[in-house]
């Protein structure tokens, strides 16, 4: 990653300052009263009241109107510094270096505080195995940390605290992977039986460019996947000064998931010996799902509160509907329960159009009472580009429609292009209060 940009750092302009070795000027008042006496005022002061109206005209000609009723327009989101605005990156440890050293952590702590960022969103919990030392997982599935060479005798995790706290930027432990493992993992390999499935019995998800990945779920309903969620993260809450943790749209489970042994016959105990619909979308069973998800979600957070109450819990889902359908994450329940503390609505559209249709949505109006909401914006993937220009706009269509704050996925795709990120972030800003 190059240096960033000298340039790009907003400076003063030297010709505003006064010259400090200059001599100061003073006027007596007596003198001045016998100046004006000699002169003759009103012809001075009809220049003077000239001056000024032209200097009002050429001021008024040369600055759009629209900006005299928008203090962003005049000084960059200056609303933004003074009422708080969530500016966040997502560090992740894939098509990314910037968690595989410390000395890369902190040149990537260091240009997010350059460019004005408050918040960092490390992954800590990715493919069945934590980031950082952890003796629940050691105790769990025997392996204390993801055996990646890059994390060998390092805790990443205490790095990333120490040094984002000297910056100023508020940590919080992204538990990327929820309730998804790898196919190869410990995890997996240790517990099989802990997995859930389709109704053909299959289990794997594979994804990527390449087919690279194959990914499983773990079955929410279990109470030792339940516990292994609640331990990791009360944890890392307990262990670390992090400002709050955050979970995503892998917390939750896929609609076609659910046909496994143990949850078949969960569903039969309590609906006199009934199979499962073999329908994913019916209503009741869908709901009857997603019950299990919410009852996870609340252990976690009292969890979480007992040990830390001001531990800011967050979330990064996808819009509601969409979670609730395909991911059986009713969050907007978990909203109204006074559960989140912040919540990060991912909204990856590549056009404009498409992104403030899902910043629009009716049933966001009444949950932005409740919990400050912010938008996820991709500035791109290994094999995708975002353009500065299509990033800005949605940044801009966040501000106009008085969101949270935003933050970018992800810090790799972020580029070289300090310039085109400070130009409407100028100046720092807060965190929204939570």
């Amino acid at each position: 990653m190059p240096p960033i940009n000298s340039n790009s750092k907003l400076r003063l302009d030297s010709s505003l300052n006064p010259n400090s070795n200059a001599p100061s000027a003073k006027i007596k008042p007596h003198i001045f009263k016998s100046w004006l006496s000699r002169h003759n005022f009103h012809r001075y002061g009809r220049r003077c009241l000239a001056l000024a109206l032209g200097f009002v005209v050429a001021l008024v000609s040369n600055f759009p109107l629209a900006a005299l009723g928008n203090p962003n327009l005049i000084f960059g989101n200056s609303s933004a510094a003074l009422n708080g605005e969530l500016r966040g990156v997502w560090l992740t440890d894939v098509d990314s270096d910037v968690l595989f050293s410390r000395s890369n952590l902190w040149y990537g702590i260091y240009r997010m505080k350059r460019l004005n960022i408050n918040t960092m969103y490390p992954t800590v919990w990715h493919e069945g195995y934590t980031l950082y030392p952890s003796a629940v997982a050691e105790k769990s599935f025997g392996a204390k940390i993801d055996p990646i060479p890059e994390l060998k005798d390092r805790d990443m995790l205490a790095e990333a605290v120490e040094m984002g706290h000297k910056r100023g930027l508020a940590v919080m432990p992204w538990f990327e992977f929820g309730l998804m493992s790898e196919e190869r993992s410990d995890l997996t390999y240790r517990h099989p039986d802990w997995l859930t499935q389709r109704q053909d019995g299959t289990q794997v998800y594979v994804s990527g460019d390449r087919n690279q990945h194959r990914f499983v779920w773990m079955n929410p309903l279990r109470p030792e996947v339940q516990q292994l969620l609640v331990d990791l993260i009360t944890e890392a809450v307990t262990k670390y000064d992090i400002d709050g943790v955050q979970l995503d749209d892998h917390f939750g489970l896929p609609a076609e998931l659910g046909y496994d042994n143990y949850t078949i016959a969960l569903y039969q105990s309590t609906h006199n010996g009934k199979m499962p619909p073999t329908d994913i979308n019916d209503p009741e069973w869908v709901s009857w799902r997603v019950g299990f998800v919410t009852q996870l979600m609340g252990k976690i957070v009292s969890a979480v509160r007992a040990v830390k109450p001001k531990c800011v819990i967050s979330l990064s889902p996808n819009p509601r509907k969409f979670s609730y359908a395909k991911y059986l994450q009713d969050w907007g329940d978990w909203v109204n329960r006074g559960w989140l503390d912040e919540v990060v609505i991912q909204v990856y559209r590549s056009d404009l159009a498409g992104f403030e249709q899902e910043l629009a949505s009716p049933d966001l109006t009444e949950l932005r009472r409740k919990v400050p909401i912010s938008i996820g914006i991709l500035t791109g993937l290994r094999i995708q580009n975002v353009d500065m220009s299509v990033i800005k706009a949605q940044v801009e269509a966040t501000r106009r429609r008085n969101f949270s704050g935003f933050s970018f996925f992800f810090y790799e795709t972020l580029g070289n292009r300090n310039a085109g990120f400070l130009s409407f972030m100028p100046t720092a800003a807060s965190r929204p209060r939570v």
